[in-house]
């Protein structure tokens, strides 16, 4: 059965001096305020759609990974995971960089890497972007 996640903003005002406030269905975090100061320049203490896809990216990765691993025979201990979200006024999103760092029982670099590609191309957000952002990978074991 599918699911459906939900989130809305309510915005007042032109794009240079207009504001918003976003609320997410899951009550998981509280109301949060959006503008356009806040995106382009990223101020301390505020969110932007990037950083909050950034969040989506990271998390949706680090699940198909873990997956990937399992099925093919190996224990996860840990995955780290940070997802950047570059973002051009003007432009838009031009691209996601993904960084992994595991602690997986029984595998070797290279195939550590094998699957972390796979998990880039098959997470349900890659697929989303695929083909109009730019997706890099950077996977390595923990030391």
């Amino acid at each position: 059965m599918a699911t459906v996640s939900r989130a809305d903003t309510v915005w007042e005002g032109d794009l240079g001096s207009g504001s918003g406030r976003v609320h997410v269905s899951s009550g998981v975090f509280g109301e949060f305020p959006v503008t356009w100061a806040d995106r382009a320049e990223r101020k301390h203490g505020t969110t932007s759609p990037e950083e909050l896809i950034a969040a989506a990216h990271s998390a949706c990765y680090s699940m198909a990974f873990s997956s990937g691993l399992s099925k093919a025979g190996f224990k996860v201990d840990r995955l780290s995971t940070t997802a950047e979200v570059e973002f051009v006024p003007g432009t838009g999103i031009t691209t996601v960089t993904i960084t992994v760092v595991g602690r997986v029982g029984g595998i070797d670099a290279a195939k550590f890497r094998e699957l972390a590609e796979g998990a880039k191309d098959g997470c349900p957000v890659s697929k989303a972007m695929k083909g109009n952002v730019e997706l890099r990978l950077n996977a390595s074991l923990e030391s």
